[in-house]
């Protein structure tokens, strides 16, 4: 039979690890880098910092200032149900910008009388759904703001929705 060779097991060489070491310690230089390099401003600066800087505190507008909340006054609607009436507590809120508060507080009887009338067509089925709430909002805003005027109404909040 053929002798197989083996080789000896005294020459193995072991691979340096020295590659390996360099590579994290550059690769930790230059994460500690990139962090120092962004969080100064050097790379991608901030805009508002450099705006902050060359103003006073008191120039600085808050962005919330231009809005004004008007209240709906709380509306209790009868639902018709079969065979029993349920009942529909519901208020909201309008977010408008402060310009047009006033005219808006003006508005708000026609406000009432929409959502009084547009929530008393619907039925038990159209508010227990998931989706209802939202597709609700959505179309009470959207009529809202055809009573109000294009532009005078931003938002509508509900802050009530109880069907008992």
């Amino acid at each position: 039979m053929a002798e197989t060779e083996t080789a000896p097991k005294g020459n193995v060489s072991k691979k340096s690890k020295m590659p390996l070491i360099l590579g994290l310690v550059l690769a930790f230089i230059g994460g500690a880098g990139g962090f120092y390099a962004t969080s100064s401003g050097m790379i991608l600066g901030s805009r508002a910092e450099e705006m902050v800087e060359g103003t006073d505190r008191k120039e600085i507008k808050d962005p919330f200032g231009n809005i004004a909340f008007v209240p709906v006054e709380p509306m209790i609607i009868s639902v018709d149900a079969q065979p029993e009436r349920k009942l529909l507590r519901f208020r909201a809120q309008l977010e408008v910008p402060k310009e047009y508060e006033e005219d808006v507080i003006k508005l708000l009887p026609r406000v009432v009388d929409v959502l009084n009338s547009y929530l008393r067509a619907l039925e038990v089925a159209d508010l227990e759904d998931q989706a209802a709430l939202m597709r609700l909002r959505a179309q009470m805003l959207r009529r809202v703001q055809v009573v109000t005027g294009q532009g005078r109404v931003n938002d509508f909040l509900i802050m009530e929705f109880v069907l008992t």
